[in-house]
């Protein structure tokens, strides 16, 4: 009796496995939107995304940042809930309970995290995945010294971040001796994690349903990539290799500098795509397609020049600005394929970070029952063809300690409001409000909000309904829009 029960049970469970879809999940770090497609004035070369999309996927082209930066992002897809009114950067263990790879674990996916981004092992996103795979050693993450050999000064200090500093030296310097000076392509950090993924593809693809995330810190910088592809870019620059950005002014650069910084970002994110564009090959020669549901997506851009700045956030002593999350950091690219997504479309509308774990739930077809409830909103049915509207509005921002009387902390990162082809910044770059149209204006350049009084109340109002909507603290409101 017990036996036979057992063996329903389990033809039961192969049954419902075999209904749920493969899920392979690509993000990478600090890669912009305007990348693809060239949509930007300087574009760069992306073949790979582009036949993506044009062969295979939905770009949803006003996807954007939620909790920024890199882990508040990531806590934010992998729990569904937002973050960034609540709490910052810290252990997703700690921000709650949820975590895809637990919940999909429990289905009976197998799970695996493949990364080289150095902030995800440090904090506790490997726990829940059946198997969890680092290569190590970026952004001056020590894992074997060589103390022996000298550091040398890989971009003079007054260029790049001055913090944090380990023996005097940036993280640049740190970067490029602690991975031995590498220079040729297999030896780059998105080669590797792409080889890793397709090996695992190609050794785990019969194993239904699986669950691969694979987490790129290119284009993240340093950016190294090899000087005969940053030559492509900018072949007449004959001065010091601008491989790392200051999180200042870009007025710290002389001109040709700040295009040879651009040309060294140019060519790490031209790398990435084309090791995405592998693990999108071997889908296709695995015929997994039909059975498997392939995200790329990014957590966010950077300023390599816009604004008058180079970076995401303000961490230089000689710039006393708010740094908004304006689109050339909070619009990133979302493509989606696989099953019965539509093929080579471009959908409008507005989604986060939060939305993506119940719209997997629904593409691939598992459950997404959670001790703390999803806040996401699922835009399956848009990936189908079956309706338009998703969100009303979007809110990229990141968390701050305000004082006690809710003022906000000095050359903080400010949110920035997308709604109905507008951009709003509630605290700009000199601390009053910024009103952007991005359908003409995609960069923000030109602040319209003397003009359009009206939109402006529009917009603030759009934001405190945000808010709201996610219980947002007090302070926290008040920081923004007292």
């Amino acid at each position: 009796m017990v036996r036979a029960r057992m063996q329903t049970y389990w033809r039961v469970q192969r049954t419902r496995n075999l209904a749920m879809k493969n899920i392979i999940l690509v993000i990478t770090d600090t890669f912009r939107f305007d990348n693809l497609f060239d949509y930007a004035e300087r574009p760069i070369n992306t073949p790979m995304l582009d036949a993506f999309v044009d062969e295979r996927a939905t770009s949803v082209e006003s996807f954007f940042a939620g909790s920024f930066p890199t882990i508040p992002h990531r806590s934010d897809v992998a729990r569904g809930v937002l973050g960034w009114p609540h709490y910052g950067w810290q252990p997703l263990d700690k921000s709650g309970p949820n975590h895809i790879a637990r919940i999909l674990g429990h289905q009976g996916y197998a799970t695996q995290l493949i990364c080289d981004c150095p902030h995800l092992f440090n904090n506790n996103f490997q726990s829940g995945f059946t198997a969890a795979f680092q290569h190590r050693g970026q952004e001056g993450d020590k894992h074997l010294l060589h103390l022996n050999d000298p550091i040398p000064e890989s971009i003079p200090l007054n260029k790049t971040r001055q913090r944090p500093l380990w023996r005097g030296h940036s993280l640049a310097d740190q970067h490029r001796w602690l991975n031995r000076f590498y220079n040729v392509e297999d030896q780059m950090f998105s080669a590797q994690t792409s080889a890793t993924a397709v090996k695992w593809l190609e050794e785990n693809y019969e194993a239904n349903p699986f669950f691969l995330w694979v987490d790129f810190f290119d284009p993240h910088e340093p950016w190294d990539a090899p000087e005969y592809m940053v030559r492509r870019y900018d072949p007449l620059y004959s001065g010091e290799p601008m491989i790392h950005c200051n999180y200042g002014p870009a007025s710290d650069y002389s001109t040709d500098e700040l295009t040879n910084l651009w040309a060294h970002y140019a060519a790490e994110a031209e790398l990435v795509d084309r090791h995405i564009g592998r693990i999108l090959q071997k889908v296709d020669d695995l015929n997994l397609w039909e059975d498997t549901i392939v995200v790329v997506t990014s957590d966010h851009g950077t300023s390599i020049g816009e604004h008058n700045r180079t970076g995401k956030s303000n961490i230089c002593d000689h710039d006393g600005r708010y740094w908004p999350i304006y689109p050339e950091v909070g619009h990133v690219p979302f493509l989606i394929a696989g099953g019965d997504v539509l093929r080579g479309q471009r959908c409008s509308i507005i989604a986060q970070p939060i939305d993506l774990l119940p719209t997997l739930s629904e593409l691939a077809g598992f459950e997404t029952t959670t001790r703390i409830a999803i806040e996401g909103l699922s835009f399956a049915g848009s990936l189908r063809g079956q309706d338009g509207q998703h969100r009303d509005a979007a809110v990229s921002a990141t968390y701050v300690t305000p004082a006690i009387d809710g003022t906000c902390p000095e050359r903080a990162v400010t949110p920035f409001v997308v709604h109905d082809g507008w951009g709003f910044a509630p605290v700009g770059a000199n601390g009053s409000t910024e009103l952007y149209d991005l359908r003409d204006d995609p960069t923000a350049t030109h602040d319209l909000s003397a003009k359009h009084p009206q939109i402006v109340r529009t917009m603030r109002s759009k934001f405190a309904d945000y808010m709201a909507s996610f219980n947002a603290p007090e302070l926290i409101v008040d920081c923004w829009t007292g």
